[in-house]
């Protein structure tokens, strides 16, 4: 472990304290929406990014275009090259994160990049002139652990949330490394390679979510693939945040009246606010706060909660799944069972005794 690793300042962090409330307070995770900066000059660009806020984001991703955007898909590629060439510089995103929080200040900014402009830029520059214009943070997609040192400690200084990138085929070694790293939360990549809609978000993901929590990260935020409603319902179930990008950067080419365009991207935002605002989710209890759940427990019917105890019993829930300890027809069956009977069952072993009969007998 480096030193800056047994250094670094911890602390929940901006967005982190936003995924908690929103969690908490509103029952739902966070929608993070990208548009790169500049597309498709800069005054547009800000346009497009006030109606992403405007239309329920809940957290602003920023990008800065780079020349090599090997991890991008093709229609982020289009957005950044037309930037590039209408002059966009690592410059102009400190007075478009100050000018959106002007405009939001209920939108937390997350400045995504590269590692080499910033490297360019100036590490401690970077960090004091984004922390100087309200911005969060940084999303580093390419800033591998062990070159981080700098970045974090500058992070530190200026209070800046930092987000890590994992994928499925992390180890758990680098899971640990980069939920220890971040603050505000992970970005757990849904696919492998690079950004673009997909059909479906994968079941890879979910577990990619329940291992980086297991390895230490209190907030996952999920990427790299969602493009619907009811994909950002399904990966709300179990995620603290919905991340989207290139479903919103698409409405956006073009060459429809700029007018049409904006008005396409808030009917797209809206959609997705809506999915993510349908997502099941509980708040979540500290592990020492929580008794495991364990097979053997089922007959155990608890004296101790009463009846109509239903936000107990989903935090059990949300125990087990994420223990695997429980099946997914056994989570649909619960679901029901709670929808159908609000207020009837004691405790968590009793709703799951009967959810795991019916299941049988399926």
């Amino acid at each position: 472990m480096g030193n800056w690793q047994e250094n670094a300042v911890s602390g929940e962090g901006r967005t982190a304290s936003l995924l908690s409330r929103l969690r908490e307070k509103e029952k739902r995770p966070a929608l993070v929406g990208y548009l790169p900066l500049g597309f498709p000059d800069l005054e547009r660009s800000m346009e497009a990014l006030y109606t992403l806020a405007d239309s329920g984001v809940d957290i602003i991703e920023l990008g800065i275009p780079f020349t090599a955007p090997v991890m991008d898909g093709i229609v982020i590629q289009q957005a950044a090259q037309v930037a590039l060439e209408a002059g966009t510089r690592v410059g102009h995103v400190f007075e478009a994160v100050q000018r959106l929080r002007e405009h939001a200040p209920h939108v937390e900014v997350l400045v995504m990049t590269y590692w080499d402009p910033v490297a360019r830029y100036g590490v401690e520059a970077f960090a004091r002139d984004l922390g100087a214009a309200g911005g969060a943070g940084l999303i580093t997609p390419d800033l591998d652990l062990g070159q981080a040192g700098e970045w974090v400690e500058a992070s530190d200084r200026h209070g800046l949330d930092r987000v890590f990138l994992v994928a499925p085929s992390a180890r758990p070694e680098q899971l640990a490394g980069a939920a220890q790293a971040s603050r505000g939360f992970v970005y757990a990549a849904s696919t492998m390679g690079v950004t673009g809609t997909r059909a479906t978000v994968g079941e890879r993901a979910e577990k990619l979510v329940t291992d980086t929590r297991a390895a230490g990260a209190p907030h996952v935020c999920v990427g790299l693939g969602v493009s619907t409603g009811d994909q950002a319902a399904e990966v709300g179930r179990w995620a603290d945040g919905v991340i989207v990008g290139s479903v919103l950067v698409r409405p956006l080419l073009g060459d429809d009246l700029w007018a049409d365009r904006v008005k396409s991207l808030s009917d797209i935002t809206s959609e997705l606010v809506s999915g993510v605002r349908r997502a099941r989710v509980t708040p979540r209890r500290r592990a020492e706060d929580v008794r495991p759940y364990r097979p053997e427990r089922i007959q155990m019917a608890s004296t101790m909660s009463l009846p109509g105890d239903d936000e107990e019993i989903r935090n059990s829930l949300d125990v087990a799944i994420r223990a695997r300890e429980i099946s997914d027809p056994e989570v649909e069956t619960v679901l029901r069972l709670l929808e159908e009977n609000p207020g009837r069952f004691r405790s968590y072993e009793e709703i799951y005794a009967k959810a795991h009969a019916a299941t049988l007998s399926d």
